[in-house]
């Protein structure tokens, strides 16, 4: 076999790998959709890759509640209906007795609750990130390296540690039912950090700092007008996975937040199982399709970055 065919060959199963790859993570997603517009009946009775009928009503039990009773199996529980004490705690949507508090479950509540939180810890978490990553790479001072060493260290650490100091901490300053525990601690990301660092170290050049201090700006206007814009692959990068992370916690906020005009999406999404006597799963299928939207929109926007932000390390001067 000539060099010709052998290379025709390597690419050969080298496509063929990425298309089996590119599969492999589509298919999921694609049945999750699938689930959206299928009953939860449909969805236990097996696999199927043809969406149903079933969207709209899995919409609607989104945006009440999404756990139901059936229509004749309910016995006693027909004549609560009736009662004036429930009043505005029951909806009927087809077969189904729904419950609902009102007030309660508030799906676009949670969805901006969600965003809020998503994009002010994206925010400050790149900012301040790139920040100490700046100054950690420029300026040369005592205790540089153990504050680096330290930021490794703190990476190798599983975050689930931290949860019981972390809540008795908020708690006792009064901080439990409120987004900021959620969004200021994601300034001291040490992961941001390392990845900052690493690109600075192979695409900024240091010149450019001194020539920004000849001709008299200070050193945040250097930072925020001409090391920033260099760093514009990088921290697209890193805003991706900051968004996606904080969009998609679950822990955090179930931990710390009570209220619920302040629950965020997934923790609403896992209320959906919340019910004793029936569990939507295409309810809650749906609510998983619908918190995918801002973060496909959100990669959109940032992907024209993230190729030369993940590629950096094979920059060099």
């Amino acid at each position: 076999m000539n060099y010709k065919s052998s290379l025709a060959v390597k690419k050969s199963i080298i496509y063929i790998l990425m298309v089996f790859f590119v599969v492999v993570a589509l298919v999921p997603i694609y049945l999750m959709l699938i689930n959206a517009t299928r009953t939860t009946e449909e969805i236990n009775a097996g696999l199927s890759f043809l969406p149903g009928k079933s969207a709209v009503r899995n919409w609607d039990l989104l945006i009440t509640c999404g756990s139901g009773i059936k229509l004749g199996t309910t016995g006693g529980f027909q004549g609560i209906l009736s009662d004036p004490k429930y009043a505005n705690q029951f909806v009927h949507i087809g077969e189904f007795i729904l419950y609902f508090t009102k007030g309660k479950f508030q799906i676009w509540q949670g969805f901006w609750n969600s965003l809020v939180v998503a994009l002010s810890s994206t925010a400050l978490g790149i900012y301040f990130s790139s920040l100490t990553a700046y100054s950690l790479h420029v300026y040369n001072y005592k205790g540089r390296k153990f504050i680096w060493a330290f930021i490794l260290f703190v990476m190798m650490l599983p975050a689930s540690i931290s949860f019981i100091g972390f809540y008795q901490f908020m708690s006792a300053i009064h901080l439990t039912d409120s987004f900021i525990p959620l969004t200021i601690p994601a300034i001291a990301s040490a992961a941001t950090v390392l990845f900052m660092r690493q690109y600075m170290a192979s695409v900024l050049s240091l010149e450019l700092i001194d020539a920004g201090r000849i001709d008299g700006a200070g050193e945040f206007m250097i930072f925020n007008r001409i090391i920033l814009p260099i760093l514009q692959p990088a921290l697209a990068t890193q805003a991706i996975f900051g968004f996606v992370g904080s969009w998609n916690n679950f822990v955090t906020p179930m931990i710390l937040l009570q209220s619920d005009n302040k629950k965020t999406l997934p923790i609403l999404v896992q209320l959906l199982r919340g019910d004793i006597y029936r569990t939507e799963f295409g309810a809650i299928y749906m609510g998983i399709a619908v918190s995918l939207i801002p973060i496909i929109i959100f990669y959109c926007f940032m992907s024209r970055y993230i190729i030369s932000g993940l590629t950096m390390g094979s920059v060099k001067e």
